[in-house]
């Protein structure tokens, strides 16, 4: 009898929660709205930077009209909340977005926007230099695949300026992690990131410091006849180097000095 009363009860309450869920469903505004006026209510808030309370009726209107003007609309704006209401959380979400958008409507007028968009996602999540570059590496193809697929884009040259502070993240990254190897003694690892380095980013801002290094790893490697060479670069790129003044005699000795 006990057992009888426990489970009516239980499911008394079942069927409580179970009707109080539908109900709270039913009494959602948003629901109750078409796909254009769900879109129009959400452009009102976005307006005025209320970026998540607009995003559900975003939401609202591409379920309503995935594949309508409408709905593409409302889903590019949905990824837009995201992006601009910003934070590492935020960013992921938006490249997904925008990813589903991409993926949804490859042949969009809109495409290229989004491809930049997603390449800002992920290079607003970059690390600092000192830290894992994997994000800072996806930033970069992203931008660079945005210049393949739309050269003529009006996001193209955009991406390009925004390339170069990316790959100026990932010089210094290999800059750091050459100076590691000179602290820890093992000149050939360092003069290989700093090859590396002047190989692959030509424009990295602080090339002078670089050349510098390589310069006193070269010595400590006694491959004096290289850092010759790297001197004689250094001088005639930067002939008002303060680097110049802290060169070590190139002489076949044994070590240099320690780079800053």
């Amino acid at each position: 009898m006990k057992r009888t009363i426990l489970l009516l009860t239980a499911v008394f309450f079942l069927t409580l929660a179970v009707t109080a869920c539908r109900s709270g469903v039913s009494e959602d505004p948003i629901l109750k709205l078409s796909a254009q006026e769900s879109l129009a209510q959400g452009k009102e808030l976005l307006a005025k930077n209320k970026y998540a309370k607009a995003r559900p009726y975003f939401t609202h209107a591409f379920e309503v009209e995935p594949n309508s003007a409408i709905g593409r609309e409302a889903l590019l704006l949905a990824a837009d909340t995201y992006y601009l209401e910003g934070g590492s959380t935020n960013f992921v979400q938006a490249e997904a977005k925008y990813r589903d958008f991409l993926n949804r409507f490859p042949t969009s007028t809109q495409a290229s926007y989004v491809q930049f968009q997603i390449a800002n996602s992920l290079a607003k999540r970059m690390e600092r230099p000192d830290r894992d570059q994997s994000v800072t590496r996806k930033a970069l193809d992203a931008y660079d695949e945005l210049v393949r697929l739309y050269p003529t884009s009006e996001y193209a040259a955009q991406a390009q300026q925004q390339s170069k502070l990316v790959k100026a993240n990932l010089g210094e990254h290999e800059f750091l992690v050459g100076r590691f190897y000179m602290r820890f003694g093992t000149p050939g690892s360092a003069s290989q990131r700093f090859e590396y380095l002047l190989a692959n980013f030509p424009d990295y801002p602080q090339k002078e410091k670089v050349l510098y290094n390589l310069i006193v790893v070269y010595q400590q490697m006694k491959r004096i006849d290289d850092a010759k060479k790297i001197l004689e670069q250094l001088r005639a790129e930067y002939p008002q180097s303060p680097w110049l003044a802290q060169v070590p005699d190139l002489k076949d000795v044994k070590s240099g000095g320690a780079g800053k």
